[in-house]
């Protein structure tokens, strides 16, 4: 059966690798994204701001997918406009398709804060048990992952496709311009401190810095989207999504400070937030750019200190279960040290990072 795949967010960490991943198996895709840039030979490209409905529809009229694929959220200042932004994306998204009525199955990533909570309310009250597991129920809390969701439900009930729900712990990718993107933020970081001589700090707290958490590579990520619409018994389910190996940042921390051949300070204890640590390297990263004729001299547009905050800040340990999708026969390991390196060595030969 032919399949026709609209990866929404395409030029972002997941829906690039998701791209990539479905063109090696022979799918033709089309890419969404308010402005697609350019975007890989083959792939179709749809410029649309989901916020706007009438401009959705014009902008997917004509379009046949099978499979539709939502890797994309628009940031709000509080979680109430989270919810009303992105629940009307996910609608006027799937209205839009709704007269063609092609499509089989939506796909839709979201995220660690289905068990921790929104920004707003990040890993504080009464919160599941780790490892976090699928079965467990939702938070009773406002999160707009539970309304985008509930709008993929909602079509999927009435207009008879199939669905899933992906949860990755933080993505380790590459992308420009995306919204939350610890392991360039980390690129960046060690390499302004390699440039300047300052401490290659340990930004977070310690838990994190003692305890064992899991991470997501984005090439795993989209193999387990591809799996996801292959697989019948995966259908109308939801999926935690990791690499399968757990670590500890004490661990990590000197792995990365090596791979930039840097000597990471002692962690002390102290939380130094990153989103402090860079609130003034705007200059010398652009001159570090203009140094070593890197693409992308506008630090703001390869960093996202406040979301690698949050991550590496967290007061408990966080780890996620994958059985459910290990029993339906997903197998794929990815060791989260490799996935850096391999990031970090992508953006070097990008010229993204010296």
């Amino acid at each position: 059966m032919n399949n026709t795949a609209l990866v929404v967010g395409a030029t972002g960490i997941v829906g690039s690798a998701l791209i990539r991943e479905l063109q090696a198996a022979g799918w033709a895709v089309h890419g969404l994204a308010r402005s697609p840039g350019a975007l890989p030979a083959g792939v179709g490209a749809v410029a649309a701001d989901l916020r706007d409905a009438q401009a959705t529809r014009d902008a997917l009229a004509g379009l046949t997918p099978t499979h539709v694929f939502i890797t994309t959220w628009s940031r709000q200042a509080n979680e109430a406009g989270n919810i009303r932004v992105n629940a009307a994306m996910v609608r006027h998204l799937l209205d839009a398709l709704r007269p063609a009525d092609s499509v089989r199955h939506v796909a839709l990533v979201t995220g660690l804060k289905h068990y921790l909570g929104p920004f707003e309310a990040y890993a504080q009250g009464a919160l599941p048990q780790t490892p976090f597991r699928e079965e467990q129920p939702r938070l009773d809390v406002d999160n707009f992952y539970y309304a985008q969701e509930d709008e993929v439900f909602a079509a999927a009930a009435r207009d008879g496709f199939s669905w899933s729900v992906h949860r990755p712990h933080t993505v380790i990718g590459a992308a420009v311009g995306n919204a939350m993107n610890m392991g360039t933020t980390l690129a960046v970081y060690a390499s302004l401190c390699k440039r300047s001589g300052r401490p290659f700090y340990f930004p977070g707290s310690p838990a994190q810095w003692n305890g064992l958490t899991d991470m997501t590579d984005a090439g795993l990520l989209a193999r387990h989207l591809l799996w996801a619409t292959q697989t019948p018994a995966a259908f109308n389910q939801a999926f935690n999504v990791v690499n399968g190996d757990v670590f500890r940042w004490r661990w990590m921390w000197e792995r990365i400070a090596a791979w930039f051949d840097l000597e990471p300070a002692p962690f002390t204890g102290e939380v130094r937030p990153l989103e402090q640590q860079m609130a003034d390297d705007a200059a010398a990263w652009s001159a570090l750019a203009a140094e070593h004729g890197l693409r992308e001299p506008d630090i703001h547009r390869l960093i996202s200190p406040w979301h690698t905050d949050a991550d590496l800040g967290r007061p408990l340990e966080v780890m996620t279960d994958m059985s459910k999708s290990r029993r339906l026969g997903f197998l794929d390991y990815q060791p989260s040290d490799d996935a850096f390196f391999a990031l970090f060595a992508q953006l070097r030969a990008k010229r993204l990072i010296p």
